[in-house]
């Protein structure tokens, strides 16, 4: 694939350049909407830079949430465009929609060096719709926003978090442009190349932590793994699933009924290499000033949710990651935004964290978990930005955004 590296030598000094970036960032709920977690927002920085600094004319293209293809203010990405600005310090030019008259009019007027970020894409029905002929119309209009390849246009996806997607700001317009892949995707394949193997041969043990609310999320990316891996814990809302297949009651936690088979499946197959909480918090309700007990994980009782993983099982799980070679975490151990269930994600992330062999956190909640605790991102080898991505390319999917990029 072409790299920003090879846009920058042929040189891109006042050509308009689209790039796709993951700023799917959360929003304030109270007052004014402010970005709260600006992670994503300071990981697409260096290749807008690098463009900004060499003269580029760059369009930002991105998406906030799941509207329904129609604007909704509540998705707007208009604080965005004020955080990125701070962090930029610098101007940046918002457009008020995504290939309209605002748009054409300030991509028309765009100087030398600045930076200009459009509308959510998927205020626009075309940017997910499954009709081919709909999808290639936004992509041609969003296309035409750089002036086109005649006029020097050209496109660098460096949002990684949206590759398994194929909408039309990742795939389809990226047939239209002479396209580049950005330095984020890069590194991000790069330490997914290690995971998987492709890159040399893995450092063991090899343990793998998930989490997270559902088992059925994580089917694909179990069964691709399972074989590879040396130890796979299980936490969060999807080992009660587990912890049903087992026998055991579970109470009124998160459980998926039409999976438990396939959980004791797993369970019957590759049994020891699963490991599984030992007790966790449970409460009838989740919220800061929550009433809360510490149950074994087999004696659960009647009409209490379990929150979190308990101290035993932090224990556990710390014991089967000391020493790994290699570790890959995706999904939160417990509801951590909520204080009384946030230790078991606390404990987990330091245990991982302390490991001196490859340690990847894969993205989504994980590296949201990583920021809101407080724990220093340095600990870690890599923090993805795209848990759903990750997942996918581990589970040996093609990503439609990876996909297009190779193609000449």
């Amino acid at each position: 694939m072409r790299t920003v590296d090879d846009l920058c030598r042929v040189g891109v000094a006042g050509r308009r350049v689209l790039v796709r970036c993951d700023l799917n960032v959360p929003l304030s709920k109270d007052g004014p909407p402010k970005v709260t977690d600006d992670g994503r927002i300071r990981a697409s920085l260096p290749v807008l830079v690098a463009l900004l600094n060499r003269g580029a004319r760059v369009i930002v293209a991105a998406h906030l949430g799941r509207p329904k293809g129609e604007p909704e203010e509540k998705y707007s990405l208009r604080p965005v465009a004020d955080r990125l600005a701070a962090l930029l310090g610098s101007p940046v030019e918002f457009a008020l929609d995504t290939v309209g008259e605002s748009a054409r009019l300030l991509a028309d007027g765009l100087a030398d060096g600045h930076l200009l970020l459009l509308e959510n894409v998927r205020f626009n029905p075309g940017e997910t719709s499954k009709d081919d002929a709909e999808r290639t119309r936004f992509a041609r209009a969003l296309a035409q926003l750089t002036g086109g390849e005649d006029d020097g246009g050209a496109y660098v996806n460096d949002a990684f978090g949206a590759v398994h997607r194929a909408h039309a700001s990742v795939y389809d317009v990226a047939r239209l442009l002479p396209h580049y892949q950005g330095p984020l995707v890069r590194d991000e394949l790069q330490v997914l190349r290690r995971l998987t193997g492709e890159a040399g041969e893995l450092k063991r043990p090899y343990v793998v932590v998930l989490g997270g609310s559902k088992v059925s999320d994580k089917l694909g990316v179990i069964s691709a793994l399972l074989p590879k891996v040396d130890r796979l814990l299980v936490g969060g809302g999807m080992c009660f699933t587990f912890l049903k297949a087992q026998g055991h009651e579970v109470g009124d936690s998160l459980l998926e009924a039409d999976q438990v088979d396939t959980c004791r499946q797993l369970l019957e197959s590759s049994g020891d290499k699963i490991v599984l909480p030992t007790d966790v918090v449970v409460s009838a309700d989740v919220s800061d000033d929550a009433e809360t007990q510490t149950v074994p994980a087999d004696a659960m009782p009647a009409g209490q949710k379990g929150l979190d993983i308990g101290p035993d099982s932090v224990a556990r799980f710390s014991e089967a990651l000391a020493g790994a070679g290699t570790v890959f975490w995706n999904g939160p151990m417990g509801v951590f935004e909520v204080r009384p269930f946030a230790e078991g994600t606390r404990g987990v992330a330091e245990a991982v964290a302390a490991c001196d062999g490859l340690t990847v956190v894969g993205g989504g909640d994980s590296a949201a978990a990583v920021r809101a605790l407080g724990i220093d991102a340095n600990r870690f080898s890599h923090i993805s930005t795209g848990g759903g991505a990750s997942l996918e390319y581990l589970e040996g999917k093609t990503l439609p955004g990876v996909a297009v990029l190779e193609e000449s």
